[in-house]
């Protein structure tokens, strides 16, 4: 794990946007020949640009730190529909939106529309046309498993 740790030290060192946050570091393969994917996000968003810049940035520095025994692939990028929200500033940014909040006492789904410090408020929608009724349901974060943002094609 100490690896994994080496290499979130080196990537916060880099972030120079303060807007900008490390989500996830994933290490794949042995340490001689590894593949590195590096996710990243933003309160405003990241470009392809920030991906490219933060790349070239945190392959010398690897280099120099001589991490790996041999070559890697490096890859940095946002998360995808398929990442999970993992950090409360992921969950900030999303307020507004669709989320599906997946729990030990089952699944969630309905907009997200407020985070605190210890729970997330979902609102959802029960019933049909006139007899539609809003429910907020507040999950407390240690009981989230796995939350995904929903894409509308609305």
């Amino acid at each position: 794990m100490e690896f994994i740790e080496e290499l979130k030290k080196i990537i916060t060192g880099k972030l120079t946007d303060p807007s900008q946050f490390l989500v996830d570091v994933i290490a794949k393969g042995q340490k001689s020949s590894k593949k590195v994917l590096i996710v990243i996000d933003g309160d405003k968003g990241v470009t392809i640009d920030d991906c490219a810049n933060l790349s070239r940035e945190l392959s010398k520095a690897f280099d120099d730190a001589q991490l790996f025994d041999d070559s890697y692939m490096l890859e940095v990028s946002t998360p995808g529909l398929d990442h999970p929200l993992k950090l409360q500033r992921q969950y900030n940014k999303n307020i507004g939106r669709r989320v599906k909040v997946a729990t030990q006492q089952g699944s969630v789904e309905g907009k997200l529309v407020d985070v605190g410090e210890e729970k997330i408020t979902i609102e959802q929608e029960i019933g049909t046309g006139k007899h539609t009724e809003i429910k907020k349901v507040e999950i407390l974060f240690s009981e989230i498993d796995k939350t995904f943002v929903l894409v509308s094609f609305k």
